[in-house]
């Protein structure tokens, strides 16, 4: 337990300072939700009224199109924050799932306990506007390249940034958050790999 909370404090150190006094304060606000795979953390139509550190496993944010399709807007790995951050800001019902891929332990923090823990340590409202800043930046980032680039190249970056999961999250998945078919991905782990042999 006290490992996913060092990592979680990892995190919050990364981008802000925090005092010695404040790390019990910040370890009491976040609670522990054990998944087991394929468990969801939040249904469509629920509210997220939670922030979610990932500590431990691998989750994936999606929505369902036409035709029961699963179109994937994100993996959360272990430290990593995962969200309907629209939902949760605007306050209104979820249009999203999120789901664990593996058995997952999530730290999550109340909104109303979040406003408190503001003014209880006020260097973690600048963490939390830091972190959206950096995750609107990341959906600019994904959006234009989804738009301009192949998808051999978005597999590529894809490997490199989930390396440690990759292996770990079934293919049709990794199609589905890449925007092609199952078989366009095997077409092209195969083009890579014989680039690789040769």
């Amino acid at each position: 337990m006290q490992t996913y909370y060092k990592l979680l404090l990892q995190n919050i150190q990364e981008l802000v300072p925090i005092k010695q006094e404040d790390v019990c304060l910040i370890e009491e606000a976040f609670k522990p939700v054990y998944l087991k795979k394929k468990d969801f953390y939040l249904r469509k139509h629920d509210r997220s009224n939670y922030m979610n550190f990932v500590a431990d496993g691998c989750l994936k944010v999606y929505s369902i199109g036409e035709n029961d399709m699963e179109h994937i807007l994100q993996f959360g790995i272990e430290g990593w924050w995962v969200n309907d951050l629209y939902s949760y800001l605007t306050e209104t019902p979820s249009t999203l799932f999120i789901q664990a891929i593996t058995d997952s332990v999530v730290l999550q923090i109340h909104r109303d306990r979040l406003n408190r823990l503001f003014d209880e340590v006020p260097m973690m409202d600048r963490f939390f506007r830091i972190k959206t800043q950096n995750g609107y930046v990341a959906l600019q980032d994904r959006t234009i390249r989804n738009m301009s680039q192949a998808a051999e190249q978005r597999y590529i970056e894809f490997v490199n940034r989930y390396r440690d999961m990759e292996q770990q999250i079934p293919q049709y998945m990794i199609a589905s958050y890449l925007g092609i078919t199952p078989e366009h991905l095997s077409a092209l782990r195969k083009k890579i790999a014989d680039n690789i042999r040769s």
